[in-house]
């Protein structure tokens, strides 16, 4: 077994308060929290933090007993803010002012379900786009109007701020944080330890619809999706794939949207992108043989690709997240 590559540890501290939703925090644990050096070395140094004195109750009825205070959170890299009590009481004003100064010298800042409502309490999300639990969307535009608040969303990634939608959409977040920071294939292997599909794109500025759900083996829209994965490297038309599923172009847009939550175009662009990642982090097939692989025809066209959805370049980004120990294809 490969040793796992060297990498600055990074830390994260889950923010939490009285009334701390209790799948939230626990997403923020399972991903960041448990130790997973032998995949990266050093792993992330987790810190619990809060901001009201232990103990802490949680939404289910246990209480927790951190031991750090809001000072902890200028160790932190990055800050994940799970979701709080069914009030959406306000934050208090020293954890406003911490968070803000986090922000300020550069650290990221990162949401789970109604956590964005303690971010939008402290005016960072003013003007950008965010996400949160559906259900409590229009709640959270009403009382912070000059958010742009978009429900459709499993999570948002504005480069520093990242916003995810309610509950498990926090582990798909926590996801994409691994593969900012480590690359797609830990950011795979975490997922295949907790049993989450790791489809999820990475980079900046994304943002995902919605997942790909599991379809019946006939239902034309699933079988299609499947299909599609392994042709990535043929040429893909709205009219050719709705052929294949035996409907009218109209037809097949409106089902494919229902289904995946974007574009044809889209979805699979973000395929052949997470094609071109995975073979830029394990092999050592040349840049043309990988546009060709994944569809792009050409390394000009997946180089524009990449600098659009991933902001940096496939050079770039095979020196990043170069997976150790990786033998040449």
């Amino acid at each position: 077994m490969a040793r796992p590559a060297r990498h600055r540890q990074r830390t994260v501290a889950a923010l939490i308060g009285d009334g701390v939703l209790t799948f939230d925090f626990a997403c923020a644990c399972e991903v960041f929290g448990y130790d997973r050096s032998d995949l990266v070395a050093p792993w992330y140094r987790f810190l619990v933090v809060t901001q009201d004195p232990p103990p802490i109750r949680s939404s289910t009825g246990f209480a927790l007993s951190p031991e750090l205070g809001l000072d902890a959170l200028d160790e932190a890299d990055t800050i994940v803010i799970p979701g709080w009590a069914d009030d959406f009481r306000e934050p208090r004003p020293e954890t406003i002012e911490a968070i803000r100064a986090a922000y300020a010298r550069g650290a990221r800042l990162m949401s789970i379900c109604i956590g964005s409502f303690v971010l939008a309490a402290t005016g960072l999300l003013d003007g950008r786009r965010a996400t949160t639990h559906w259900r409590w969307a229009e709640r959270l535009q009403a009382r912070y109007p000059r958010v742009r608040v978009d429900p459709s969303v499993l999570y948002i990634d504005d480069g520093q701020i990242l916003t995810s939608a309610g509950t498990a959409a926090g582990i798909d977040l926590g996801l994409h944080v691994v593969r900012l920071d480590y690359g797609a294939d830990v950011a795979n292997q975490v997922a295949r330890r907790i049993v989450m599909p790791p489809h999820r794109d990475g980079g900046q500025a994304q943002y995902i619809e919605t997942p790909v759900p599991a379809t019946a083996d006939d239902d034309p829209i699933g079988e299609t999706l499947r299909w599609i994965v392994e042709h990535l490297d043929e040429e893909l038309t709205v009219d050719g794939l709705a052929a294949r599923a035996a409907m009218s172009p109209r037809s097949f847009l409106r089902h494919f949207r229902a289904t995946t939550g974007t574009t044809p175009i889209d979805w699979i662009l973000r395929q052949r992108i997470g094609l071109a990642q995975r073979l830029l982090e394990t092999t050592d097939l040349p840049l043309e043989f990988i546009a060709e692989r994944s569809g792009f025809g050409s390394a000009v066209t997946m180089r524009h690709h990449f600098a659009r959805r991933v902001q940096t370049s496939p050079q770039a980004y095979r020196r990043t997240f170069r997976a150790a120990g990786v033998q040449p294809a």
